[in-house]
């Protein structure tokens, strides 16, 4: 089993910035691939931003040159750098990791005000 916790998430001013931590219970240099996702009310969870084994990177179009998705094999931890937040980031994030199976962090809430 495969534990997640995310950390991070707060209330930002619209500009703002922050960086979200997933700190994972195992190596995550096998895991194929990990990303932030995020839930607003209302509206259904969403890709933000995934990474592949390999490095590969792939964002929503919303978050393109805004967001940064990156990871620490060192300290098991994946990273999602925040910039420019605007009120509509406004949202639950959470962490996945995917091999055969999948798993989710509890997710952090973040919140930009305008």
């Amino acid at each position: 089993q495969v534990q997640l916790v995310e950390s991070g998430g707060g209330l930002v001013q619209a500009g703002g910035s922050l960086r979200l931590s997933c700190a994972a219970s195992v190596s995550i240099f096998s895991i194929s691939t990990m990303g932030w996702y995020r839930q607003a009310p209302g509206k259904q969870r969403e890709l933000v931003a995934a990474i592949s084994s390999g490095g590969s990177t792939n964002y929503v179009d919303s978050v393109k040159g805004r967001f940064t998705i990156s990871r620490d094999f060192a300290k098991n931890t994946l990273y999602l750098q925040m910039n420019s937040l605007k009120p509509e980031d406004t949202a639950v994030y959470y962490c996945n990791a995917k091999n055969s199976w999948s798993y989710w962090g509890q997710g952090t809430q973040v919140t930009v005000s305008s």
